[in-house]
């Protein structure tokens, strides 16, 4: 775009005067961070990008989101100039970037005033060349080793990324290389050897066990799991569901830290085998004699959401199913 680039982190932001700025009549006052981000880059016709947008703090009065609305929608719909100490600042020259890592909680008037764009995570073949071309390069600078003295496979760093990290970046697979490098410059330093050559194998009595492990093949095959997609903040995830039938008196336990869509998903699954037992060959004195225990593993993660039933979205949101279902979320 050929403007020049400015960075304001809104990260624990809970004051709206930091942003908008302060009253002439206050001691000590201070133009807004817009502002004074303008002030370093020199000139209004920049791209300013408001970093971590989600993570503004809340104060007494509810947060500097709505002031940031109100500011969204005079500078979106109306054209005024922003307030400078009693003066006025016309920013329609800038161009605002704002990052996020979730939506919820970004005020809806401040959103609907945005344009989403969704970055998906990367796929384990961009983590692997961003590893080569990039991050080992980086870490063999950062500790001290020559190009010449480390050889690494592909496969140890396929095994990194499979079994120890778990993201949609690569902040953990940097550090975990880092970790490797540094093991074996320890080496380097007590003059063990002249060459390491790590590969696959090597990476337990340097990085330790491995973290993550391939549950899906493992779980199916046990009679009573079912497997379902999940979302999570570093991309997605295999959501197991547990199943099992106890000696009782007809009830339904649900366990795992499960929200009230998962839980009524659950009900509603039960009264329907319960109206089609006959149809599905089941006797229905067994449910009269018997508990159903669903259980979902990981059981200090909270879990919830459309993906257990139907949930209408926020009316900001970009509905996906719209199109399939013939329906907009109220």
């Amino acid at each position: 775009m050929d403007r020049k680039f400015i960075r304001v982190s809104l990260g624990g932001v809970h004051d709206e005067a930091e942003i908008r700025g302060h009253r002439r009549t206050y001691i000590g006052a201070l133009p807004g961070n817009i502002i004074q981000a303008i002030r370093k880059a020199g000139t209004r016709n920049c791209v300013m990008m408001l970093d971590e947008i989600d993570k503004l703090g809340r104060g007494i009065q509810g947060g500097p989101g709505r002031g940031a609305a109100r500011s969204a929608r005079s500078r979106a719909e109306q054209h005024v100039p922003r307030q400078l100490s009693g003066g006025a600042f016309d920013l329609s020259r800038t161009v605002f970037l704002t990052t996020a890592n979730v939506l919820d909680t970004i005020p809806g008037p401040l959103i609907d005033r945005m344009e989403i764009i969704t970055l998906a995570g990367y796929t384990e073949e961009e983590k692997l060349q961003i590893a080569r071309r990039y991050l080992v390069g980086r870490q063999l600078e950062a500790n001290g080793l020559k190009a010449s003295k480390w050889r690494s496979l592909d496969d140890a760093l396929r095994e990194i990324i499979r079994h120890y990290t778990r993201e949609a970046g690569v902040r953990s697979l940097e550090r975990e290389i880092g970790k490797a490098m540094r093991h074996v410059a320890v080496r380097f330093a007590e003059g063990a050897t002249e060459t390491v050559r790590v590969e696959a194998g090597d990476l337990g009595a340097i990085l330790g066990a491995p973290r993550f492990d391939n549950e899906v093949a493992m779980r199916t095959s046990v009679p009573g799991v079912a497997t379902g997609l999940a979302w999570t903040p570093v991309g997605g995830d295999i959501l197991f569901v547990e199943a099992t039938r106890v000696p009782g008196k007809g009830g339904l336990i649900l366990t795992g830290q499960l929200g009230e869509v998962m839980r009524e998903s659950a009900q509603a699954a039960l009264s329907l085998v319960k109206s089609r037992a006959e149809s599905l060959g089941i006797d229905p004195a067994l449910f009269e004699k018997n508990d159903i225990h669903v259980h979902v593993p990981a059981g200090a993660i909270p879990k919830d959401g459309p993906s257990a039933g139907w949930r209408c979205l926020p009316p900001w949101y970009p509905c996906s199913l719209a199109a399939r279902c013939g329906t907009i979320p109220p």
